[in-house]
């Protein structure tokens, strides 16, 4: 099974055409000239030589160029625009005169350390950086047919090739990204050096002594000992698992450690188990995968502690204090699209749709100028998006998520095709060979469950469509040119309709969309007596902007609340909120004591958003659980 690629899918979407057009408006262009003010972009100019001047920034910041350089690439494809262009391609210019004459590229280790390449690879990002810089060169040569970034990614991951794996040095990634990334490569050029490469980074990790072990005895490190042995020891001994490299993967039970590098990992390896049939690495997937829904937010945010930036134990998800990283949604994306092309199985789209629309789509404001780093479920005030980071590797991560999504939507193998997610727009691909196939969608999803899916082959052929039935959905119909399928065949979540198809048959699928009140599992302390509401895959949430009597503590629905739809075209660009009536203490009842035996309450009306959409009206309260 593979995806649909980007390149052949268009969106006209009443929800997402608006958000790509402000990406390709709004958030590319702020995000470019965040990185020019930053030094950013200045830095690969000095190791160029092409200016004077000092490394600026942190020394992964490369990366967050190369991220955006692929954002961008994506962007151009399906929204041209001449005004950022040419600034894009004066970067990548910029970035290919920086290489180094023996293929290597990294603006930090260049101007600050060139003596110490490769010799902390746990925590300096040298391979990280890499990773991205091939993932940019690969989708600028996709989307805008163009192969010079693309060669330069060649000559850096040759020299790595070169560089590390059986018989040469010890080598593997502190932070992955590198592992998807040399697949995405391999992929592109047909060259079985850059998986075979990718492979040895998959299944070396974990193995002992470990090549970060074995750094933590280099008293010269670069960058130093400090975040290393914070990281990496516990006791005063080497402990790996904050980057996934305390076991082989094929040993792993927990997902643990950063939960953007477990992510990243996952999803690497995901890709390496597809190309080569590893079983041992599938089982390995399939019971992280297991653990990770017990460590799951119900946003799809994952990694709930900042300590580590990720996973602590089973169930321990608070509310206000929630990190859930927006790159690590969208590594869970990554990871989610992966699994369902290795098994076929509903339940990742799932995730990958809840992360979608709730965990990932939080990350940027509705102007597309501010941003998340995290993602918490509840705030007493004072949380709102920023312009920028010193860190900044989120916002041009939602930027390329969002010029990307094409590929998410569809998937084929030889004589099936599955619709993964319902947005409106077209996709073409040939099917059963060599027959061209159109299918459009026209739905108002996530407002409405109802889809028509139009199937347009250039001859008659039979196949089967397979429509995903979303892990929301309690009800259902199906019909095909007007004649209703009493009972479908259906399996692994999938709608299965196999028949001859000739052009103009249409596909309705109504999907019931009830909002529907979500109890967390007992063992999730904070949420204990307390629900969520959810509409199709929208979870929401209440602020005081919209509920000024609302404590939001204390505020309680009951069993017998009516909660209704209602879409509001002038709030928020354009959303379905959900009102009612909902119960919260009367605080004055207390006076100045401190405890009381028998509250009062008062009824109130409440009004509830999309999660997505908070903090886009200032920096008030917000609650997505309550009573």
């Amino acid at each position: 099974m593979k995806a649909i690629p980007f390149t052949n899918v268009t969106i006209n979407d009443r929800f997402w055409s608006p958000r790509l057009m402000t990406n390709s408006e709004k958030t590319i262009p702020h995000e470019l000239e965040q990185c020019r003010i930053t030094g950013r972009i200045s830095n690969f100019a000095k190791a160029a030589g092409l200016m004077d001047g000092n490394f600026e920034g942190i020394f992964f910041n490369d990366s967050d160029v190369h991220k955006l350089i692929e954002a961008a690439s994506y962007t151009l494809h399906t929204h041209p625009n001449p005004e950022w262009e040419e600034k894009l391609n004066e970067v990548i210019d910029t970035i290919a005169n920086s290489q180094q004459e023996d293929g290597y590229l990294n603006s930090y280790f260049t101007l600050v350390e060139p003596e110490k390449r490769w010799q902390n690879l746990g925590m300096m990002h040298e391979l990280y950086c890499a990773g991205h810089l091939i993932e940019a060169g690969v989708a600028h040569y996709q989307a805008a047919g163009k192969d010079k970034l693309l060669q330069v990614a060649c000559r850096f991951a040759d020299l790595i090739d070169n560089t590390f794996g059986p018989g040469k040095r010890d080598g593997l990634p502190g932070h992955q990204g590198i592992e998807l990334a040399l697949v995405k490569l391999a992929r592109v050029t047909s060259e079985k050096r850059y998986m075979a490469l990718s492979e040895y980074f998959v299944t070396t990790r974990g193995q002992s002594p470990h090549v970060f072990e074995k750094e933590l005895q280099n008293p010269d490190l670069p960058g130093g000992l400090g975040a290393y042995q914070h990281h990496y020891t516990r006791d005063g001994k080497y402990e790996g698992t904050y980057s996934q490299a305390h076991l082989p993967l094929k040993d792993q039970k927990e997902c643990v450690g950063h939960a953007v590098r477990a992510m990243y990992l996952y999803a690497g390896a995901a890709d390496i188990a597809n190309e080569t049939g590893d079983d041992e690495i599938k089982g390995a997937l399939h019971t992280l995968w297991q653990n990770v829904e017990k460590r799951l937010y119900i946003t799809g945010g994952v990694g709930p502690s900042g300590h580590n930036e990720g996973f602590t134990q089973d169930y321990e998800l608070p509310n206000f204090s929630a990190y859930a990283e927006t790159c690590a949604s969208i590594g869970l994306i990554f990871w989610a699209h992966r699994m369902f092309l290795l098994n076929g199985v509903s339940r990742y789209m799932d995730v990958l749709e809840t992360a979608l629309y709730n965990g990932a789509l939080s990350g940027v404001s509705l102007d597309g100028t501010g941003f998340f780093y995290q993602n918490p479920l509840a705030s007493r005030g004072g949380r709102e998006r920023s312009p920028w980071f010193g860190c900044a590797c989120c916002p041009p991560n939602i930027a390329r998520l969002f010029g990307s999504l094409g590929e998410y939507i569809y998937a084929q193998s030889e004589d099936d095709i599955w619709v993964n997610l319902y947005v409106g727009g077209s996709a073409s691909t040939t099917i059963t060979s060599d027959i061209s196939l159109k299918l459009t969608q026209k739905t108002d999803y996530p407002w409405s469950g109802d889809v028509e899916i139009t199937v347009m082959p250039d001859k008659p052929t039979s196949f089967t469509l397979n429509l995903r039935i979303p892990g929301w959905c309690k009800e259902y119909t199906i019909s095909v040119n007007g004649e209703e399928l009493s009972n479908p065949a259906t399996s692994l979540g999938y709608i299965n309709i196999q028949r001859q198809w000739k052009s103009g048959d249409v596909v309705d699928l109504k999907m019931d969309m009830p909002v529907d009140r979500i109890y967390a599992h007992p063992h999730v302390r904070d949420n204990l007596g307390r629900s969520a509401l959810q509409r199709g895959p929208l979870l929401y949430c209440f602020e005081d902007i919209d509920n000024s009597q609302g404590a939001f503590e204390t505020l309680s629905l009951s069993d017998n609340a009516t909660i209704n739809p209602v879409y509001n075209s002038d709030l928020l660009n354009g959303v379905t909120i959900l009102k009612g009536t909902g119960l919260v203490y009367d605080v004055s009842d207390w006076d100045n004591q401190l405890y009381l035996s028998k509250p009062n309450t008062n009824k109130i009306d409440i009004t509830a958003i999309p999660y997505y959409a908070w903090s886009n009206r200032g920096a008030g309260q917000m609650a997505v659980w309550v009573l």
